[in-house]
Formats: structure tokens, sequence, C-alpha cells
């Protein structure tokens, strides 16, 4: 396939579809995590957010991204999609020197699905990363059939391997292709929590009592206490590190 990929600052008029790929690929209930500080991706770090587009200037995909500094250890790993960014907004601040660049979402246009685009976007994290003189691209990785096996607790599920010894997970599986090494799971990197009233919106089903409820996209159960009011969800990711 043939394309290729422009900076948000290049192409801002495609600002948008950032937002139409993520309501198109993301389940809603996702769209209303604490994503604090997710506007400043297409402001402060406009430069790292980029489109993937076909000769006819179609999009085929994106990729989020920010520089951070990280000092190579589990224990200094972000735990939360929100502390990423916040970690990437405070270096200037505190005059550290960006070292790593973090993903933050790879996502492929649902027409293109299938056609290797998703390695393509972490080929051009990582093209990014090395432009910047960042010594490794790291990935809270959010494993694509998780979903179908929710009551499998994630640690158990990402040591999960096929007959010849790869990843059964496909997007695991495309990132460890690439060269990256698992580091360690994030059991809960994005926090959704909302009314029953909003949570049966979001989902499309009702809640007739209190308890745990398997959610179509869902990586675990979601959490729904009807006596307070209030649905809870955490999302668990997989860190994994590409070398740069």
């Amino acid at each position: 396939m043939n394309y290729r990929r422009f900076i948000l600052t290049e192409k801002p008029h495609l600002e948008d579809a950032f937002g139409r790929l993520s309501g198109e690929a993301w389940p809603e209930f996702l769209l209303h995590g604490d994503t604090k500080h997710w506007g400043s991706l297409f402001s402060t770090f406009s430069d790292y957010q980029f489109l993937l587009l076909d000769d006819s200037e179609n999009v085929v995909g994106l990729g989020h991204t920010v520089p951070l500094t990280w000092d190579g250890s589990l224990e200094d790993l972000p735990e939360t999609i929100s502390e990423i960014i916040e970690r990437a907004l405070s270096a200037p601040e505190h005059a550290r020197t960006v070292n790593t660049f973090s993903a933050l979402a790879a996502i492929v246009s649902k027409e293109y699905l299938g056609q290797g685009v998703s390695a393509m976007i972490l080929k051009e994290m990582k093209a990014l990363a090395e432009a910047a003189g960042c010594r490794a691209l790291i990935a809270p990785v959010r494993p694509t059939w998780k979903s179908r096996y929710p009551l499998t607790p994630m640690e158990r599920y990402v040591q999960w391997r096929r007959r010849d010894g790869a990843p059964f997970d496909p997007w695991i599986r495309v990132h460890w292709r690439l060269g990256a090494e698992t580091l360690k799971v994030a059991l809960n990197t994005l926090t959704v929590i909302g009314t029953t009233a909003e949570w049966e919106t979001w989902t499309g089903m009702p809640f007739p009592e209190s308890g745990e409820y398997i959610v179509p996209g869902a990586l675990q159960p979601v959490k729904i206490n009807r006596d307070k009011d209030v649905g809870y969800y955490e999302d668990p990711n997989l860190w994994m590190k590409h070398p740069v």
C-alpha cells in the first residue's frame, strides 16, 4: 500500500479525522474516561500526532504519541494515560531531558483493516522517536481480543501463546513481530465512572441490579452499584517497549 505520513501541523484541516476514527474504533464508554489533558495532544503536542494518507488523501490510519522522560525501569512507567501526558507536559518545566516516546493510540480506518496498516503506524511512531533522538518507544497496548475473555485476569491473558510460539493476541503480536518486548501489565490505564443511566446509554444494556456485568468492548467486568447510582470500570493494558 502506498501512503504518506503527515503530522497534524501539516494537515490541520484534517484534525476532525482523529475524533471520527476514535469514535469508530473504541467502545462508547471509553470515550468518557478520565483522559485529563487529552486536548494538549492537538495543541502542545501537535507535532507528534500524525495521519497516514493514501494517494487520494483518504485517511488510512492515525497515531497519537508524546515525548517524555523515562529512566528505563518498570517502577518509573506511568500508571495511566493521563499520567503519560502529564509526564510529557512536565518535562520542560522540570528541565528534564526527553529520551522516550510513548504511544497513546494507533487507529486504522475500518476500510483498511487487515492490510498491515497497524504495523505501518508503529513504524512511523518509531521513526518519530528516532528523529527526536529518543532511545525507545513505549506503548500501553490494549489487547484486541481481551474483550472476548473478560473473566480471564490480564496477567494470564498476556501470557497466552499460539502453537508457533507467537503471542495469542493479534495486537500484542504486531508489536512482538516488530521487536517489542513485554514490560509489565498496567492494571488501570483508564477509569470510566458514570451513573447507571449513562452506562445504559453507552452500552445499550439495561442493568437491573447491582453487580458485575460483561459489556461488549470491555476487557473486564463493569461494576454497577444501583444503590449509589454509579458504574465503574478500569481498563487494563500491557506495557511494551520498542527499541529505537
